[in-house]
């Protein structure tokens, strides 16, 4: 079995790198999707190899239908057509926490990963995390960033993820001169950015996007710090929860619980569950995505609109059963306060 999690990397024997989604995967095959592919057409280089790259979620399932049909597979568990490879077929397997070690002891950085670098301990220093709990993913990791590519450091473990998010914000708060929140023009550039993967309007994005401490400019540069559990905080395994899809539905509800909103995967509880359109189930008292954008999308006490799929989720191991809207699938998912 090949251990991999969110912000981990893997490459086939043919070239195609794939971003891995979550922490729960099948028995022979992980979860991920593609990120970059070989192409002559490719603005990115790697040896003697040209890539392309791509992001929005319908492109990359387009992509994989039109030409890697071979690794869409209807997953049982999830109850959804998924990305996901087998095991035998990944060559190399790539590791945030390795990645940064490398940069440590490299003396022939270019420009983008020595700011990474800088970042990375920075972090490591006003969160007092251990060395093993921070690592550099995205094109960095497999050499395929460009001069204009973010910077995508990565944090494991809940206390280091809340000490790191704290040291953020305070930063931000601060006036910190090297890491700074983004201003309305870059918003509205991150904005433009995704909004193919979105049908979020500016004013609502900006209402969001603006009080985010996980994203923001390091030395000129966009970071986007991803947190993610400890393997000894995830008492799931593949097949312990079942996920049924119900339906598509736009709700208001109130925002009881925030406390795993900024983790990727992340969630909130729910209550006062209103149904504005769609499918209407009881028990609806969660908000779930595996969707970085969606992480710290609300807070404790706020009313928020969303949109997403509604699944019924069997949970076998706590014999329990309930509702939740997952966010991220298409691009007319949204949240944003009412």
């Amino acid at each position: 079995m090949m251990k991999t999690c969110e912000g981990d990397l893997i490459e086939t024997a043919t070239g195609l790198i794939f971003d891995v989604k979550g922490l729960v995967h099948p028995p022979h095959r992980i979860i991920a999707f593609i990120r970059y592919f070989p192409s002559k057409e490719g603005e990115r280089k790697r040896g003697e190899t040209t890539y392309g790259k791509v992001y929005s979620l319908s492109k990359r399932y387009a992509l994989l239908r039109k030409r890697f049909q071979q690794y869409l597979v209807y997953d049982t568990v999830f109850d959804e057509t998924l990305c996901e490879v087998p095991i035998d077929e990944v060559k190399k397997l790539y590791r945030p926490v390795e990645k940064l070690l490398e940069l440590r002891g490299s003396r022939e950085l270019d420009s983008l990963e020595c700011k990474a670098l800088q970042l990375a301990e920075l972090l490591e220093k006003k969160a007092s995390a251990p060395l093993e709990s921070i690592g550099i993913s995205g094109s960095i990791m497999v050499g395929l960033h460009t001069s204009y590519s973010d910077i995508d450091p990565i944090v494991y473990g809940s206390r280091n993820c809340m000490k790191a998010h704290s040291a953020l914000e305070e930063m931000f708060r601060s006036g910190h001169g090297l890491v700074k929140p983004y201003t309305q023009d870059e918003l509205r550039t991150l904005f433009e950015f995704r909004s193919e993967d979105s049908t979020a309007d500016f004013e609502s994005f900006v209402r969001t996007e603006s009080r985010k401490v996980m994203q923001g400019k390091f030395i000129g540069v966009d970071f986007f710090v991803r947190f993610v559990k400890d393997w000894s905080e995830i008492d799931e395994r593949y097949g312990d929860v079942q996920y049924r899809n119900v339906g598509y539905a736009r709700i208001k509800a109130k925002i009881v619980e925030d406390s795993e909103s900024i983790f990727t995967p992340c969630k909130y509880r729910i209550e006062d569950v209103a149904v504005i359109e769609g499918i209407k189930v009881q028990q609806l008292n969660e908000i779930a995505s595996f969707r970085g954008r969606f992480c710290e999308q609300a807070r404790v006490g706020e009313v928020v609109v969303a949109q997403g799929k509604v699944e019924r989720v069997i949970d076998k191991k706590h014999d329990r059963e309930y509702f939740r809207l997952l966010l991220g699938n298409k691009p007319s998912d949204f949240m944003i306060l009412a």
